[in-house]
C-alpha cells in the first residue's frame, strides 16, 4: 500500500504555484489601473494645468498709465475790450454789436467751446454782414495742433505778423474768409463773408491782438 507522504510534496508545490499566479495577476491588474505613459516619481508644475497660478500673498496688478489731456485755460474778455468801438469804427463806421450773438463758423465754435474761449460778434448795421472774432489760450500741445491744422490748411500771411511772435494764415471757403492767427498762449479766429482777402481783416487783426492782455 503506498505511503500518503509521497503527495504532499506535490500539493505544497500546486498551492505555492496557484499563490504566486494570483500575485504576478494582482500585480498586472494594479499597473493597467495607472496612467499610460505615467510617472510617479514626477510631479506638476504649479499653473502648468493652465489654470491660474495662485497670486502670492500682498501681490497686486499695477493698473495701465492712462493717458491725461491738459485742459485749456478759460479765456474770458468782454467784446468791446476784444475790438474797442472805436477800433471797430475805424475799420468800418457801418459795424456796431451784434444782439443775441451766437457763434456760427465752426472754427469759431471750437474756439468757444473745446477752447474754452470768448467769441464776439459784430454786425454791420446796414448790410447785416457779421463779423466774428474768437480768442482762447489752448494747452501747449493742443495749440500746436491747432496751429499744424492752420499751415496744413491756410496760407500763411506775414503782414499779419512776424513768426515767431505771430504766425499768421487765411482761407477762403465758399463766402466767408478766415482769418488764424498764433501769437504767444493765443489762438485767434476772424470770419467774416466781408473778408475776401487776407487785407480785408488786416485792421482787425492788429486790433485784436494789440487787446490781449500780456502775461
Amino acid at each position: 500500500m503506498p505511503r500518503p507522504a509521497v503527495l504532499q510534496p506535490a500539493r505544497r508545490l500546486r498551492s505555492a504555484l496557484g499563490t504566486t499566479l494570483l500575485v504576478a495577476a494582482s500585480v498586472a491588474l494594479l499597473a493597467g489601473c495607472s496612467p499610460s505613459g505615467a510617472d510617479p516619481s514626477t510631479t506638476a508644475e504649479p499653473g502648468a494645468s493652465g489654470a491660474p497660478a495662485a497670486t502670492e500673498p500682498g501681490a497686486t496688478t499695477e493698473p495701465s498709465p492712462v493717458e491725461t489731456v491738459e485742459p485749456p485755460t478759460p479765456f474770458e474778455i468782454a467784446c468791446d475790450a476784444l475790438v474797442t468801438p472805436d477800433q471797430l469804427y475805424a475799420f468800418n463806421p457801418n459795424f456796431g454789436a451784434a444782439p443775441d450773438y451766437e457763434p456760427e463758423a465752426a472754427t469759431v465754435v471750437t474756439v468757444a467751446t473745446d477752447a474754452a474761449g470768448t467769441a464776439c460778434g459784430y454786425l454791420n448795421q446796414t448790410s447785416g454782414e457779421l463779423v466774428e472774432v474768437a480768442v482762447a489760450t489752448p494747452s501747449a500741445d493742443a495749440l500746436t495742433g491747432y496751429a499744424n491744422d492752420a499751415a496744413t490748411s491756410s496760407n500763411a500771411v506775414p503782414t499779419y505778423g512776424t513768426p515767431p511772435e505771430v504766425s499768421g494764415y487765411f482761407e477762403q471757403g465758399g463766402s466767408h474768409g478766415q482769418v488764424q492767427v498764433f501769437t504767444g498762449d493765443y489762438w485767434v479766429v476772424l470770419d467774416s463773408t466781408d473778408f475776401f482777402e487776407p487785407g480785408d481783416a488786416q485792421g482787425l487783426v492788429e486790433a485784436v491782438i494789440s487787446n490781449l492782455p500780456t502775461s
